[in-house]
């Protein structure tokens, strides 16, 4: 082989090699920071890109990995140096730390973090090692939170304190070009004495609100059964009352009607015996002294019959019809 075709595919090499050095692919989601002889130069975005070889050169960042436990350990984070930038959203799981509330108990925390890279220039030239600026961070702005509540409260304010350590950490990452997106507590540790006090705390509040519950409950009923009592007497006095009134318009219906009959009666008579020219008075009279002897006699231990002292006045009335019988005979 001649020199110049050495010559040549050695030149065909180098730019195969150039080609294969300068062609970069990006995926979905990631980012690569480019710098030209140590210079930033531009961000390549997912897709085919193309750079100049020796010149250009990825920018690196380094990142939080979590890396499985082997024979049955805890997983475990590491760091590593990548020169790609992953936009989508990642969590950070941070270690339990130990922080003292305001009044003095210490507790154990932990924490989930979830954030974003917003803008990958930033993200990489802003700060230096960037999870282990957020840890940082999110344990400070955790331990000066905690450090203003008192334990009743950090165990009872678990939203306030995840939107308070969020809006902190936000303002505070947004010139390293992250987003906090969310972040949550896990489990709120007291010490062993202080749980076991909690326990007992909580053991005698629901044995107080059960108790209450019960007097209440038979308070209840007990007013129930008042009220039940009292509208069945209420009921059976307004049926007492609307019995008797009925009773009585009864009772006074069939006075006016036996009125009206006596009344029709009289009339009738005096009609009758007025036209004799003998006094109906007097036989009206008669009559009724007729009927009391009548039912004086008809009883059957009655024996002996009683007159009134002065029997003038039946004898007269007796008169007063044996006349009017003549008269109409």
């Amino acid at each position: 082989m001649q020199p110049l075709h050495w010559f040549v595919l050695a030149l065909a090499v180098l730019v195969i090699a150039l080609v294969i050095r300068g062609l970069r692919i990006v995926q979905q989601a990631e980012v690569v920071i480019i710098e030209r002889l140590g210079k930033y130069h531009t961000t390549l975005t997912s897709g085919i890109n193309i750079i100049w070889p020796f010149f250009d050169k990825p920018r690196k960042i380094i990142w939080r990995f979590l890396v499985p436990g082997a024979g049955g350990e805890p997983a475990s984070y590491i760091l590593r140096e990548m020169d790609r930038i992953d936009l989508r959203e990642t969590v950070y799981d941070f270690p339990r730390q130990n922080v003292i509330t305001a009044d003095n108990v210490l507790i154990e925390i932990n924490a989930l973090l979830y954030f974003q890279i917003t803008d990958p220039i930033k993200a990489v030239y802003e700060i230096n090692n960037l999870p282990d600026a957020i840890e940082k961070l999110t344990q400070t702005s955790l331990r000066n939170i905690i450090g203003e509540l008192s334990l009743d409260q950090t165990l009872t304010s678990r939203d306030t304190i995840n939107q308070k350590l969020r809006i902190l950490l936000d303002e505070a990452t947004d010139k390293w070009g992250v987003r906090i997106n969310r972040v949550e507590l896990q489990d709120i540790m007291p010490p062993p004495d202080i749980r076991i006090a909690m326990e007992k705390q909580m053991r005698a509040e629901r044995d107080r609100r059960a108790v209450i519950l019960e007097a209440e409950g038979q308070k209840r009923a007990v007013i129930l059964q008042a009220e039940g009592k009292r509208e069945a007497q209420i009921a059976e006095a307004e049926g007492s009352k609307q019995s008797e009134i009925l009773r009585a318009d009864g009772e006074a219906g069939a006075i006016q009607r036996v009125a009206n009959a006596e009344a029709e009666a009289i009339r009738a008579i005096t009609k009758a015996v007025g036209d004799g020219g003998a006094d109906p008075t007097k036989y009206l009279i008669a009559l009724k002294y007729l009927d009391a002897l009548k039912e004086m006699a008809g009883g059957n231990t009655n024996k002996v019959v009683f007159l009134p002292f002065e029997a003038t006045g039946i004898l007269s009335s007796l008169g007063g019809i044996k006349e009017l019988l003549q008269e109409k005979a």
